[in-house]
């Protein structure tokens, strides 16, 4: 069993990733990112059921991380891109393990739910 200093030391960089990215529109938003530069209109159409609002706020909460870069054009009328930041890059790994981990999950609880949904059906049948 890990002593308290062991556990600490595994839980307190967890916490600290889970404060950073929490919610539910930060790893969807660095994930319609990856693909590359956006625009905020072209990034709010890339998430279902994202409001303006939300958006421009957890926009604003990654770039003070500086997981997010927002570059202003000084055209007419003004253009602004979001794209990943360098620092950003880090969670690529990260997100695609948990993409690839997504996937298998609902495969997994998709087939799961599948086989004991027609295995209660054959259990009501044999009554």
């Amino acid at each position: 069993m890990q002593n308290k200093t062991e556990c600490s030391a595994f839980v307190i960089p967890i916490r600290d990733c889970l404060d950073i990215l929490s919610g539910k529109w930060k790893l969807p938003i660095l994930g319609a990112l990856m693909e590359g530069k956006k625009r905020f209109k072209e990034l709010e159409r890339s998430i279902p059921n994202i409001t303006p609002r939300m958006l421009s706020k957890e926009l604003r909460e990654l770039e003070i991380n500086q997981l997010v870069k927002r570059t202003v054009y000084d055209t007419v009328p003004v253009t602004v891109e979001y794209e990943m930041a360098p620092y950003g890059h880090s969670l690529k790994k990260v997100l695609m393990e948990m993409k690839e981990w997504g996937a298998q999950h609902r495969k997994r609880i998709m087939t799961t739910d599948t086989r004991i949904e027609t295995e209660e059906l054959e259990v009501v049948k044999v009554k």
